[in-house]
């Protein structure tokens, strides 16, 4: 029995996973609400005990940098450390990765029906792949390809400084540079960064905020996915600007992963917000950012892209990276 987490500033999510050769099947999953713990360590033993698991492995994909098996998560004051769990599981060791890095392990155990491909690129496209979330951050990392299989790796990308590429989004860079002084990509393309550019326009007087929006806004739950949803329902002028630049943003920033890691493999985009704005995706403005390259155009046009649909792709890929593991620490029977 495999424990695997999801770990980030809004949520916690904590499945149990059999295990069938290479084939993982869920057995049971609970999702806490990050902001009411306290740390890991404190809703462990609550999961354990209610669903009376027994755990042999355990992984964590965290929404922080990961390093000598610690990581702070970026936006939540947790620190979690890899010993200070296996100890408490009882465990030899547990495996903890970056939240985008065990995304792109759990890429391979996903089904055809859980991409919706925005192009297909080439049909005999192969090399690195690339992995762009948005959520409440942005994560990305990569995957290298050695010619029999893709190694993941993770990274801080999500955190390099945004790039405007017109004169409307160098003015929404010089509203963010006096709010935050440096302006991250993650400052744009994520939740809250939704909710930055609607602000934008209706501060700097680029759109009119219909009466009423503002206490509708104030009173919602969740800001940004109220916005989205006006802008698909094209209900609100305002809010489907805001959509707008932020899929010309987010392809933009997609093709710039695509030509850091040379991903003809594969760009996949991650995280809830491309799920949810499908239609807005696949209307042509993500992928004329994503290919506005100049001269490397030709090459982003091989390069198949595709959202990923099935929100448990970081937790299947937290429990699939035990089983990497294990695979590659058995002693080989070649011979006996």
């Amino acid at each position: 029995m495999i424990l695997a987490g999801e770990i980030g500033a809004t949520r916690t999510r904590l499945a149990a996973y059999d295990t069938e050769g290479n084939r993982l099947q869920c057995v049971v999953e609970k999702i806490y609400m990050s902001q009411e713990h306290a740390s890991l360590a404190d809703i462990l033993p609550q999961f354990i005990r209610s669903e009376g698991i027994p755990v042999h492995s355990a992984c964590f994909g965290v929404a922080g940098p990961v390093r000598a098996g610690r990581s702070k998560i970026s936006n939540l004051p947790w620190v979690i450390d890899c010993k200070e769990l296996a100890q408490q599981l009882k465990l030899a060791s547990v495996g903890l990765l970056n939240d985008l890095e065990a995304y792109a392990y759990g890429i391979d155990a996903l089904d055809s029906k859980d991409f919706i491909a925005l192009s297909e690129g080439s049909e005999d496209a192969e090399g690195n792949r690339a992995v762009i979330s948005a959520k409440t951050g942005l994560g990305v990392a990569g995957l290298y390809w050695d010619g029999f299989r893709h190694h993941p790796f993770a990274c801080e990308g999500g955190h390099a400084d945004f790039a405007p590429k017109n004169d409307l989004q160098m003015e929404l860079l010089t509203y963010l540079q006096k709010k935050y002084g440096r302006v991250s990509c993650e400052r744009i393309l994520s939740g809250p960064g939704i909710k930055h550019i609607y602000e934008f326009l209706r501060d700097a007087h680029k759109a009119e905020e219909p009466l009423g929006l503002r206490d509708q806004l104030a009173a919602a739950p969740d800001q940004p996915a109220l916005i989205s949803k006006l802008a698909l329902e094209g209900k609100a002028p305002i809010c489907e600007q805001t959509l707008s630049i932020f899929v010309n943003v987010f392809g933009a920033e997609a093709g710039n992963c695509a030509l850091h890691y040379m991903s003809t493999g594969g760009i996949f985009i991650g995280g809830t917000i491309a799920a949810k704005i499908e239609k807005k995706m696949r209307d042509g403005e993500f992928m004329r950012a994503f290919l506005d390259k100049g001269r490397m155009e030709a090459l982003l046009k091989d390069i198949p892209v595709k959202i990923i649909v099935n929100d448990d792709c970081g937790l299947l890929g937290a429990a699939r990276y035990t089983l990497v593991q294990k695979a590659f620490r058995a002693p080989s029977r070649a011979a006996d």
